[in-house]
């Protein structure tokens, strides 16, 4: 009796992806398979061999991933569930048939679906049952790779040794430097700072500056231009889902690149480019854009797909979003 086995992990972190491994193991266990357990009771160099035998061995594994901006979007609760169904769902494109379904903790994620009925939820079963266990151990091995490359893009906040939690060190980072596109808004005491407001006019929730030391500071930066500019991809965010668009990142940014709103449709990755113009928008999306500007866009796109290699599989498309000055979307148009 086959048992598909799930596991979160990233619940806690103040950035990063909050990630879910889903996992079936063969009926006739081999012997590796006692050397599972919870990937927090497992060195960091007994996962990553673990990893690659349970990629290698396993009926089949599956990883569910929520970026920071969709986990602020959603809430934490609501966050776990579309993880959860992400996982299983790519578990099931591989076609492996099983029977039972153990998910860690106390909370069906799977709830009003299909599958609902074939679940069982058990604390510590990521120490009980080896499923979850190396569901746990491929979660824990993505996403700490994550934060390692993520440790390349921004060096000054040290994610490659706290990966994302909110050690003295990282909080102190913040302090210093502000946040980046990868810190949850939506945590504190990165909330506080920021004024996240995740039913308010959706001008809150994409401040993003790198260069803040206090509350004052962060008060006294959002304006003019600015503000202007977050006002106007705001309406492209609203512009986009309408036409179907999940956003996945807005204000991507790094030392190097920087891409407005990054959105999925289909197969599809789209890198919108936002111009907005106070004054009306003069000639039209192509205008905003040159050839310098689209090279760059290209790089960012690299970099992105760099960082995120759960959407490596997706078309990317450039596009860039004209905006006018009663943050009305004028424009928005494919670059390739």
């Amino acid at each position: 009796m086959a048992i598909l086995g799930i596991d979160e992990v990233g619940r806690g972190p103040l950035a990063g992806p909050l990630v879910v491994g889903a996992v079936v193991l063969p009926d006739e266990k081999p012997e590796w398979v006692l050397e599972l357990k919870d990937s927090k009771k497992l060195s960091a160099k007994k996962r990553e061999k673990l990893n690659e035998v349970i990629l290698e061995g396993a009926l089949a594994t599956g990883l569910g991933w929520v970026s920071a901006s969709e986990l602020d979007e959603f809430g934490i609760s609501e966050a776990l569930r579309v993880a959860t169904r992400r996982a299983v769902k790519s578990v099931q494109s591989l076609h492996a048939s099983f029977s039972q379904i153990v998910i860690d903790g106390k909370v069906n994620f799977l709830k009003g679906t299909a599958l609902e009925k074939y679940v069982s939820t058990m604390p510590k079963a990521d120490d009980l049952v080896k499923e979850v266990s190396a569901a746990s151990i491929i979660a824990k091995v993505a996403r700490d790779r994550y934060m390692v490359e993520l440790s390349e893009l921004y060096p000054e906040y040290g994610f490659n040794s706290h990966v994302g939690y909110g050690t003295a060190k990282h909080i102190a980072a913040i302090r210093e430097f502000g946040i980046t596109p990868e810190h949850r808004k939506s945590f504190e005491p990165i909330r506080s700072m920021v004024g996240f407001d995740r039913n308010g006019d959706g001008v809150k929730d994409v401040v993003d500056q790198r260069s803040f030391a206090s509350q004052g500071a962060v008060n006294n930066v959002v304006k003019n231009t600015t503000m202007i500019g977050m006002k106007g991809e705001a309406a492209v965010c609203e512009y986009l889902e309408k036409l179907g668009h999940r956003i996945i990142a807005r204000n991507f940014k790094t030392k190097f690149c920087e891409i407005d709103i990054v959105s999925v449709l289909d197969d599809k990755i789209y890198f919108t480019e936002v111009k907005t113009r106070k004054d009306g928008a003069r000639g039209g999306g192509l205008y905003a854009v040159d050839k310098k500007k689209l090279q760059k866009m290209k790089f960012a796109v690299e970099v992105f797909l760099k960082v995120r290699k759960d959407f490596v599989s997706f078309n990317p498309q450039l596009a860039v979003a004209v905006v006018d000055g009663n943050y009305n979307v004028k424009d928005w148009i494919r670059l390739d």
